[in-house]
């Protein structure tokens, strides 16, 4: 039997290779959906009535949050080189359990310094458990139709907001915030612990021979120009995305509209976000590395700028919010190739968490200096074409991103 510790190693695999794990795709897919909606999505819905219960600041309760996403960011550099050494399986593991103990510390916690300890232990485990391992793992596995299974687990992982949202609303209103907590924790331990202990043992491919062009070590790359300013694009486009997430429902309220149409405004951006996902592999197969960043991004800015301009109908809206979900859904699935488009999978682990992290750390601030930004501006309207803005220079930043891309 294979140890959690030191999985064996292989061949490298390509399509139809046995040494594929047939179980591994339904099973990450699964496992995002849990693991998303458990320890991402459920927090917005309770945290009203963990304020109203605890009289804890909302602004501190959510920042505790915040922090768990940080956290998050930073873990991943480290979590990327292990994945890189030792594949999947440990780290998924370890990571589940993690979050089912940081879970059952939020629900558990008498103040809101252990309700914070907590997240930040949550915040290991959405390292250990979110998209990059699942990434790391399905684009060695997969190779070289990862990008096939990378779509697939990012179309149902999507799902995680459609799918706990609503029962995390249910649980709360037959239970306490805690113990809805509780019973999440449960669903996590009990699909995502087996999942990954059980579906993730067949070997780890060994590394890649890298090509001419990804010669380069990991260390180099990672302070090369064309790295650094990479990282730079997915941070500015990143902090500006999540931020135009939180900010469009205050938009449409400032303008008048009811919080239900606001609501569906921004719901219906996710079944953009999935349809723009079922479009990468095409893009991909069309374009060079270097026009697709710079094509979504430059798109990304467009509709955030429709935003800005347009007060309705309301119609008009809910495309731009179609669009921009598009957009979304791609921005993921790019992240995802940029580096396997550039430097070939022989550091995928580790460079991919390089690039996450700042991309990450700018998510998570970005909606406290969203709302921060919006009073001194006069408004969401200013702000929206702010984030436009960023956006526009993110995509100025992109052409320059090339340097060893291949096309795909």
């Amino acid at each position: 039997m294979t140890s959690l510790g030191t999985p064996a190693r292989g061949a490298a695999t390509g399509t139809g290779d046995r040494s594929r794990p047939r179980a591994a795709l339904p099973a990450l897919c699964a496992t995002q959906i849990v693991s998303w909606g458990v320890l991402y999505y459920a927090f917005p819905v309770l945290n009203p009535q963990i304020t109203h219960a605890t009289g804890r600041p909302a602004g501190a309760t959510t920042a505790a949050f915040s922090l768990a996403l940080v956290v998050s960011a930073l873990a991943g550099i480290r979590v990327g080189r292990i994945l890189d050494q030792r594949g999947p399986r440990a780290v998924m593991t370890i990571g589940s359990v993690l979050g089912v103990i940081s879970l059952m510390i939020v629900a558990a916690a008498p103040s809101l310094a252990v309700f914070t300890a907590g997240w930040m232990l949550a915040g290991l485990a959405m390292a250990a458990t979110f998209y990059q391992p699942a990434f790391a793992a399905l684009t060695r596995w997969w190779a070289p139709d990862h990008v096939r299974a990378l779509t697939v687990v990012t179309l149902v992982g999507g799902l995680a907001s459609t799918v706990f949202a609503p029962l995390t609303a249910a649980l709360a209103d037959h239970l306490s915030w805690r113990h809805t907590y509780l019973v999440l924790a449960g669903i996590l331990a009990a699909v995502t612990i087996p999942a990954h202990a059980l579906a993730l043992r067949a070997p780890w491919p060994d590394t890649p021979t890298a090509p001419v062009h990804a010669a380069a070590g990991a260390a180099e790359v990672g302070r090369s120009r064309p790295f650094l300013l990479l990282a730079a694009a997915f941070a500015l486009s990143g902090f500006a995305m999540y931020a135009v997430v939180v900010a469009l429902v205050p938009l449409l309220l400032e303008r008048g509209y009811t919080t239900s149409q606001a609501a569906w405004a921004l719901g219906i951006g996710g079944a953009g976000q999935t349809l723009g996902r079922t479009l990468y592999a095409t893009l991909a197969h069309r374009t060079t590395a270097t026009a697709r960043i710079t094509i979504l991004i430059a798109l990304g800015a467009l509709t955030t700028a429709a935003f800005a301009v347009a007060p309705g109908p309301y119609g008009l809206l809910i495309a731009v919010s179609v669009v921009a979900g598009m957009v979304r859904g791609n921005l993921t699935l790019l992240q995802a190739t940029a580096i396997t488009d550039r430097w070939g999978t022989t550091h995928y682990g580790r460079l991919s968490g390089l690039l996450a992290a700042p991309a990450h750390t700018a998510a998570a601030l970005a909606p406290f200096a969203g709302a921060a930004l919006a009073l001194p501006l006069g408004g969401y309207g200013p702000l929206f074409f702010l984030l436009a803005a960023l956006s526009a220079a993110a995509a100025l930043i992109a052409p320059w991103t090339a340097a060893g891309a291949v096309r795909r």
